[in-house]
């Protein structure tokens, strides 16, 4: 694969915006937004997702060295249940974006919905974590913040194997919320974690079992 694309429009000051732990049952979603200089080039840049945890880490020390501004910043899974993962998803990169000491002149982001940021043009790139340089870089700091925060959440839970699958619903994930029920980290409004909450709930009113939503404190 070639380098990426470096500024789409000119010479406007450009932030690249992208999230990570969309699809997760657990945790926060993190958003990031990076401005790397107009002359900017790393060809080892890539999407986070093509990267083993070393070279993420070690990009994005690069990134923060590097780049003109950046910031990462969350929606935790109280926000996310409130608001749908969409939103909270956009409202993240909103606090990113506003937590940037640069003010950019044009937004670039990854995928095809977001929610008009101040006054500041934006452009929605599908597949934009592969093909623009600066949505990768904050694909690269979105997830090195948030696979971090997981294996914080680990050491308080061990059970659920966060440290491996930081929080996505894999077959050792959904086995351990099936024995141990859920942690106020779990995103209610998701799937399993719904169906659980659900079923509880009805044993609960059955009175077939002592009270309790079987969410761990």
């Amino acid at each position: 694969m070639g380098m990426l694309n470096g500024y789409n429009r000119g010479n406007l000051l450009e932030a690249g915006c992208d999230e990570a732990g969309r699809g997760c049952l657990a945790g926060p979603v993190f958003a990031a937004a990076v401005i790397l200089p107009p002359d900017y080039r790393n060809d080892r840049i890539r999407d986070s997702k093509m990267l083993t945890a070393r070279q993420r880490e070690e990009l994005a020390a690069e990134i923060r060295k590097d780049a003109l501004a950046w910031s990462v910043a969350s929606a935790d899974n109280r926000e996310i249940d409130a608001m749908n993962i969409l939103k909270a998803s956009i409202h993240a990169m909103h606090k990113a974006l506003g937590e940037l000491h640069v003010v950019p002149e044009m937004i670039l982001v990854d995928g095809n919905r977001f929610i008009p940021f101040r006054d500041i043009p934006h452009r929605c790139i599908i597949g934009g974590d592969r093909t623009c340089l600066s949505i990768s870089a904050a694909s690269i700091l979105a997830k090195v913040s948030r696979d971090g925060y997981m294996l914080g959440l680990h050491l308080q839970h061990p059970q659920y194997g966060w440290d491996r699958n930081k929080g996505y619903p894999t077959p050792g994930h959904l086995k351990a919320i099936g024995t141990y029920g859920l942690t106020p980290f779990h995103r209610l409004t998701f799937g399993p974690c719904r169906q659980m909450k659900i079923l509880y709930s009805e044993m609960d009113n059955k009175k077939t079992m002592p009270l309790r939503t079987r969410i761990l404190k």
